[in-house]
């Protein structure tokens, strides 16, 4: 896909715009594929396994050809919005970043998500046996003939609570950091409505993230009950990131994420 490829699809009336800056990242199981430019960029290299071997002359000759088009994309909007690239103060803006990604690093609810993340790693693997059971059981039932479309929503309610719970569990950090990066919401004095409507976003993206996985939580906790401790301090501790996550970003639910909060 050239330089005039990307601009056609751009002005394609069927994609919404922006609806990938707050997306889960998901695609699987989201419905606006179909609206979605990123998708249909990333849609056009599917036939083509070789674009994405890393050991392939065809991925890295993708990849120079991305970085060719992005740079000269880069270089025509700055002309066109009369942005000087060249008298930017690169010394500057790398120190800017590296604080605000220190900030970020140490804030309290990164450092929240990240023992939530290490929490769903150890759980899981101390209950790897619980779930070898649970499966032994399930066939068990199914050979002596017990209600095969309810052992099988089980199975499928198990399955799903697991991959919800794993999809989101790093991203809620990151999702964190990239709201906490933007430095200048957070001195005194600074306001920028723009870095505030981002952050905002990513928020929601978090908290959105946080809410289905307290549900598939619950979910795991119906079928192991006898884990309900375990699964309860894991809970206590994502709900308690969620409403102090919610008190510093007040606005964040109220977020209109394009396509998905927007559309009818």
């Amino acid at each position: 896909m050239d330089k005039e490829d990307i601009f056609r699809l751009a002005k394609n009336p069927r994609f919404i715009s922006g609806i990938y800056n707050y997306c889960d990242r998901w695609c699987e199981r989201c419905p606006f594929t179909s609206r979605c430019l990123t998708y249909a960029m990333e849609a056009e290299d599917n036939d083509n396994p070789a674009i994405r071997d890393l050991n392939s002359e065809a991925f890295w000759n993708k990849l120079q050809s991305i970085f060719e088009q992005t740079a000269e994309m880069i270089n025509e909007l700055a002309e066109e919005m009369g942005i000087d690239l060249n008298s930017l103060d690169m010394e500057s803006a790398s120190d800017d970043i590296s604080l605000q990604k220190a900030k970020a690093d140490s804030h309290e609810l990164v450092i929240a998500a990240i023992c939530y993340g290490k929490m769903v790693n150890d759980w899981f693997e101390s209950e790897y046996l619980s779930f070898k059971q649970k499966e032994d059981e399930l066939n068990t039932l199914l050979k002596i003939g017990l209600d095969k479309d309810s052992l099988h929503a089980d199975a499928d309610s198990i399955q799903d609570a697991v991959e919800v719970i794993r999809w989101y569990q790093h991203q809620i950090e990151v999702k964190l950091k990239r709201a906490l990066a933007q430095d200048d919401l957070f001195d005194a004095g600074k306001e920028d409505t723009i870095l505030r409507n981002d952050a905002d976003g990513s928020i929601k993206v978090a908290l959105i993230g946080m809410d289905r996985s307290i549900g598939a939580w619950g979910k795991l906790r119906e079928h192991f009950s006898e884990k309900t401790d375990s699964i309860l301090d894991i809970l206590l501790h994502l709900d308690r990131l969620r409403r102090r996550t919610e008190e510093l970003f007040p606005q964040a639910r109220s977020f209109n994420r394009p396509g998905f909060d927007t559309m009818n």
